[in-house]
């Protein structure tokens, strides 16, 4: 059984990826070529938005979004210690602070009542991250965010592209909206890639600067930049992916659904979505108080589960100068420590999924 599972994937829209592909070797614009602009028009379509930067990572599209802010040295970023590193080290990149708030007891995603608290005059931005396949509540964060001098907020949408708050697309919802291609999402390509979403023109202008060295026009410089373009054979490949998304979303629900009838009553606490949500699912994930065994009895019955975040961002060595210890966030080292992924992807059989729900029966019964 594939944990995620590009193949059936590819298998589906094989004529359309190769056709795409042998259309960019054909053209052989393989920096900057007309497929990227083709893509970024199709998402801001799909999300709802003025401008889409393409950029070459996820990673980027978060750096590239706090340089177009002008975050810099002695500034101060608010976000959450459950989610990758990325979200984090990019601040510290730049030579700003990442301030760090808990999660949510159900969303595991940034507690909106802890984040006024996190506030200083050192604040410039605030960092929401859409774990696992849902947003956070954006517009209690927004609502903060505005009480507070209009402070930019930057939503991680890195996992719930897709996703929707209150009817809203992720990435439509904030300042400025970041997401990721990396393989494993939910909108993926076949290697690195990011975009970048935003309705304010200055921001946008800046952000398509920066990822080509802060360039204006041709040899002509005037910020600061980085080499952070997408590149054509990713925006091609993503292209035909982009035509199956919303389909791909349904059946992820749809496994989602069944996984939640039948793990209901089990000893494990299931994900919650937020009120005014929608999750993509870009993980399907369970809290269990001993998940490294269930782990092991789940691959015993050929069921493929990872821990993701295993170590909150606030207790790894790299952060250690930030001052944190252990009992700082009581709810993100709990879920770290007890967070347990599924299989989740759209061609997750009928047959697979019921093989998964009776490994997990039959681990409890043995347990």
């Amino acid at each position: 059984m594939e944990f995620i599972d590009l193949k059936s994937q590819q298998a589906r829209i094989k004529s359309e990826i190769d056709q795409r592909i042998a259309m960019v070797l054909d053209h052989g614009r393989y920096i900057m070529g007309p497929e990227v602009k083709e893509l970024e028009d199709r998402l801001c379509e799909y999300v709802g938005v003025k401008h889409c930067i393409g950029v070459a990572s996820g990673t980027d599209s978060l750096l590239i979004a706090l340089m177009a802010l002008g975050i810099g040295p002695g500034d101060e970023v608010i976000t959450v210690p459950y989610t990758w590193i990325s979200t984090a080290e990019v601040i510290a990149l730049l030579g700003a602070t990442p301030v760090f708030v808990d999660v949510e007891a159900d969303t595991w995603n940034m507690d909106p009542e802890k984040v006024e608290a996190a506030i200083t005059e050192r604040t410039k931005a605030l960092m929401p991250v859409g774990i696992f396949g849902q947003t956070a509540n954006m517009t209690a964060i927004n609502k903060i965010a505005a009480k507070h001098g209009n402070l930019p907020v930057i939503e991680d949408a890195a996992q719930s592209f897709g996703a929707t708050h209150h009817g809203k697309k992720s990435c439509s919802l904030s300042t400025i909206g970041s997401t990721s291609f990396f393989p494993s999402k939910p909108l993926g390509g076949y290697g690195d890639g990011g975009a970048l979403f935003t309705d304010d023109d200055d921001l946008a202008e800046a952000m398509r600067q920066i990822r080509v060295h802060g360039q204006a026009k041709k040899h002509f410089h005037p910020i600061l930049g980085i080499n952070g373009r997408l590149d054509t054979l990713q925006a091609a490949i993503i292209l035909p992916k982009l035509d199956i998304f919303d389909d791909e979303i349904a059946k992820r629900q749809s496994v989602a659904a069944t996984y939640a009838s039948k793990l209901s009553g089990m000893p494990f606490e299931l994900p919650a979505v937020g009120e005014g949500n929608t999750s993509v699912y870009a993980q399907y994930t369970i809290l269990a108080d001993a998940p490294a065994e269930l782990a092991s009895a789940l691959q015993e019955k050929g069921v493929p589960s990872v821990s993701y975040y295993s170590v909150p961002l606030h207790l790894q060595p790299v952060f250690a100068e930030l001052g944190y210890k252990k009992g700082d966030f009581p709810v993100s080292e709990d879920v770290s420590s007890r967070g347990l992924s599924l299989p989740m992807n759209p061609y997750l059989s009928d047959a697979e999924v019921e093989q998964v729900c009776s490994a997990f029966e039959g681990a409890v019964a043995s347990a």
